[in-house]
């Protein structure tokens, strides 16, 4: 699979969230839709070809690919950031495009959030707070797997086998779209093949869920 991978350094320590990166660059190259998925009919509900990250205060946008075929397109036109109401200078870009392996494995491979993991919605979060400590981590695994699944199926790839998942997670605290929700953070082990810096489950175009082999 074709990712890329675009890299920001700044003038300074960029402050903000990764949703105010993507509005600026999606404003910024409105005759993308694939920046932004916002269509003429609505929105793109869809795995998103192009994600948003701050990872230790670093800009990074991820794109999938005819998402990379985008980035490329358009970095050369980026010479400074607007998150909030903070401007920064674009010093230089690094764009790595390359074909990363994605897919069911034999091993079971080892995976971290570098950003929390939006694991739940206003329904499963109900049945989440009523179980103990065992049942919450089975049902977390499920979700997992079901997230993983749905980015396969946004992205055309057609899971042949059964995943497997072991994690160890924290919950923490976090605001989406202005509201204060759990996400998660920490490591687990999967059969499947994740391209690093992939999001995974609610808000991955907001930077949400990302994961890198750990």
């Amino acid at each position: 699979m074709r990712v890329g991978v675009l890299v920001f350094n700044t003038d300074r320590t960029v402050k903000g969230d990764a949703s105010k990166l993507r509005g600026y660059i999606s404003k910024r190259f409105k005759e993308y839709p694939i920046l932004h998925h916002h269509v003429e009919n609505g929105y793109l509900y869809t795995y998103p070809r192009v994600q948003y990250k701050i990872i230790e205060r670093t800009p990074i946008i991820l794109g999938i690919e005819e998402g990379a075929d985008v980035l490329k397109i358009i970095s050369d036109d980026i010479r400074e950031l607007r998150i909030g109401n903070s401007k920064y200078k674009v010093k230089s870009i690094q764009m790595t495009v390359l074909e990363a392996d994605f897919g069911v494995c034999k091993e079971q491979l080892k995976y971290k959030f570098l950003t929390p993991w939006l694991a739940l919605n206003q329904d499963n979060y109900e049945k989440y707070k009523g179980l103990d400590r065992r049942e919450r981590k089975k049902l977390l695994n499920r979700i997992l797997i079901g997230n993983i699944l749905s980015m396969c199926k946004g992205l055309n790839y057609v899971v042949m086998n059964r995943l497997k998942v072991r994690s160890r997670l924290m919950s923490e605290v976090v605001e989406f779209k202005g509201i204060r929700m759990i996400g998660f953070k920490g490591e687990f082990t999967v059969n499947f093949n994740i391209p690093d810096f992939f999001g995974i489950g609610k808000g991955v175009s907001h930077g949400f869920g990302t994961v890198k082999r750990a």
